[in-house]
């Protein structure tokens, strides 16, 4: 009996021992926690229960040169439905009004939200998708419908939103209006003005301290550390919405009927080097023409006989010829080192002067010309095309510009062949834009400027950055020879391959051009037609090329018949269509009346005013003075009147509103 007692002492000092032991544990642990470890613990529950949420900064406009909007950020919103968060009462209750409003909203029948909405509750599903690519009114419609205006808890709505970039203009300049986007590698990637200008664009986050509360909720909570999002500037490019349209629809129709692979239209401002239009169409697999390759800025290739402007610059400047200067076709064919110059025309054209050589586009006349007169020093007629810059970039604004080829003498790449094929555009390589700049140069009265694709960078109405006109050369060429030249090219539209597009109308100056593209292997080759000029003639305001790759040869390939007639359509329309504008006097001279009057229109529309007024049917300048007068942030798209407001009338007016008016 005692040893069962003893053993039983043991046992009681045992567990004595170790719940003392344990209890040490626990109090060694606890003042661990609190003392040494306490602050990454308090550290570790805040982060838990409250932390920073980054307020996104909007991102800039991008607008034509006339206002209207050509890129702009708007929410997007995607609705579901949480079947099993409504009680019963509640969802039997309002199961038909909200299937009405959804098939009223959303085109579908009610029977159909009917019956799965039911599935869905019978499924118990949490996530169901109600509708997608939701704009903000429509959002809100959905937000106020039976059920639904119960809230998340109640009603079982969850909505969830996102930013995305809308051309409202459609798919017009779209590749040079560009994108900015993350690769699948999580590399940024962009392209155009959107790629170019995104330090501009992009703005600022904010940032906002929130605490967590019951079911994932979080709510702001007053910080002094807050920081509010900076908007992102807008980018006022050089665009004009009606040269574009005019400009895209020409080219395209053009290409729908030749066939064609692929195209391009550049029309420039000449004085300033604005780029006014630019349309980029490739055929894709389903053989309709989209943007997806900048062709104009990028795709650098022989020009083909637009290339022999320059031949006549370096012969007037060095007065080595003059336009009535006689050369012999000799029969249409010439060789150099055993390689063969032809003309398009068999049998060639005789014995004509260099101007009218030039105006018939005669490759044997062209090089001639160049080939007898700089043989002996060739650097003489290559320094020419350096100092005009055809042998560098130019320099744009937006990236991927095709780089320019142009043999030098004594290189690797120059041989006995060099020259003579230089002179009718082989051997040399350029892209479209860089041609348009040199033509438009002789428009401009040898003044070449760089082609410009943004003029401005705002901030509302307060400018940030500004873009003048920048000179690559101030006279590529004295006034004599800038004159001759003028004279040779309007003849190639009154009398030379371009006579076909000869308007008694209005006057046009230009080339035409026919290059064989991918010689080098006769499988794969064909033909680049194109059209380079300016009108008026007399009094150049616009520059214009058009190049078409590979088009139907079954249907024509000449530059005259195949680019020509989109030159002239171009022309035409931007001639006599474009509005003109008169000049106002005295514009600036104020009326105390009307300002006095204007003053207490808006003293009293704004008096007391807690909620977003209707705005609906008023003129969009109205509409955004008054919302601005109420401290409002207002984003407008389109022209005209307000058809659609984002926020809906008599929703409260709180601090740093942003409202998106849809125009028409």
């Amino acid at each position: 009996m005692a040893v069962e007692d003893k053993h039983i002492s043991y046992r009681i000092y045992l567990v004595a021992f170790v719940i003392l032991m344990l209890a040490i544990a626990i109090t060694v642990k606890l003042t661990n926690i609190q003392w040494v470890e306490g602050e990454y613990y308090r550290q570790l529950a805040k982060e838990r229960s409250v932390k920073n949420f980054v307020i996104p900064a909007n991102k800039g406009n991008i607008y034509s040169s006339d206002g209207s909007l050509l890129a702009t950020s708007i929410p997007n919103y995607k609705v579901r439905f949480d079947a099993i968060a409504p009680n019963k009462v509640d969802f039997d209750k309002n199961l038909q009004p909200l299937c009405d409003s959804l098939a009223k909203l959303l085109g579908k029948p009610t029977q159909f939200y009917k019956t799965e909405l039911l599935r869905a509750r019978a499924d118990k599903n949490r996530y169901y998708l109600v509708a997608r690519n939701l704009s903000y009114t429509q959002y809100m419609k959905i937000k106020s419908f039976p059920l639904f205006n119960k809230g998340a808890y109640k009603g079982g709505i969850i909505t969830e939103q996102r930013t995305i970039r809308e051309h409202p203009i459609g798919l017009v300049a779209e590749r040079t209006i560009g994108y900015e986007r993350i690769k699948p590698d999580g590399k940024p990637d962009g392209k155009g003005i959107e790629w170019a200008f995104k330090d501009y664009l992009t703005g600022k986050d904010g940032k906002r301290l929130m605490q967590k509360m019951a079911k994932g909720q979080w709510k702001p909570i007053r910080d002094e550390n807050e920081v509010e999002p900076q908007d992102g500037y807008d980018i006022i490019s050089t665009l004009d919405v009606y040269i574009q349209d005019i400009a895209h629809h020409a080219l395209l129709k053009q290409l729908e009927y030749y066939e064609a692979d692929h195209g391009c239209v550049v029309v420039m401002e000449t004085k300033t080097g604005e780029v006014k239009a630019i349309s980029n169409l490739g055929r894709n697999q389903e053989g309709q023409y989209t943007e997806t390759v900048n062709y104009a800025v990028a795709e650098s290739h022989e020009p083909g006989s637009t290339f022999k402007l320059v031949d006549l610059l370096a012969l007037f400047e060095d007065k080595l010829a003059d336009t009535n200067t006689v050369y012999d076709s000799k029969g249409g064919e010439i060789t150099y080192y055993n390689r063969r110059v032809r003309d398009s025309k068999k049998g060639g054209y005789g014995k004509i002067t260099l101007a009218r050589g030039f105006e018939v586009s005669s490759n044997t006349i062209m090089v001639q010309a160049v080939y007898d007169n700089y043989k002996n020093n060739p650097k003489k007629y290559v320094d020419h095309i350096n100092r005009m810059k055809l042998n560098q970039p130019l320099g744009l604004q937006i990236k991927g510009e095709g780089k320019p080829i142009i043999p030098q003498p004594g290189a690797k790449n120059w041989y006995g062949t060099t020259l003579p094929w230089m002179a009718y555009g082989y051997g040399v390589s350029l892209t479209p834009l860089q041609t348009l700049t040199l033509y438009n140069a002789v428009a401009n009265n040898g003044e070449m400027v760089k082609p410009l694709f943004v003029k401005e960078i705002k901030e509302w109405n307060k400018t940030i950055k500004k873009f003048d006109k920048v000179v690559i050369n101030p006279k590529i060429a004295s006034q004599e020879t800038i004159d001759k030249v003028k004279v040779v090219l309007e003849n190639v539209v009154k009398r030379g391959t371009g006579s076909k597009l000869y308007s008694k109308d209005f006057s046009m100056a230009g080339k035409t051009g026919t290059a064989q593209v991918g010689y080098a292997d006769k499988a794969n080759l064909y033909y680049a037609s194109s059209f380079v000029g300016y009108f008026p003639a007399d009094n150049p305001k616009y520059s214009c090329i058009v190049v078409v790759h590979k088009p139907s040869t079954s249907k024509g390939y000449y530059g005259a018949d195949v680019s020509g007639p989109v030159f002239k359509r171009i022309a035409q329309k931007v001639y006599t269509d474009v509005p003109s504008t008169n000049e106002i006097k005295n514009l600036e001279k104020s009326n105390l009346v009307q300002d006095k009057n204007y003053e207490t229109y808006f003293t009293n529309s704004s008096k007391n005013m807690q909620t977003i007024p209707n705005v609906h049917g008023m003129p969009g300048m109205d509409a955004v003075a008054l919302l601005e007068n109420l401290k409002v942030k207002v984003k407008v798209i389109g022209i005209g009147k307000v058809k659609r407001q984002s926020i809906q009338p008599g929703q409260p007016l709180l601090n740093n509103t942003t409202i998106i008016l849809e125009l028409s």
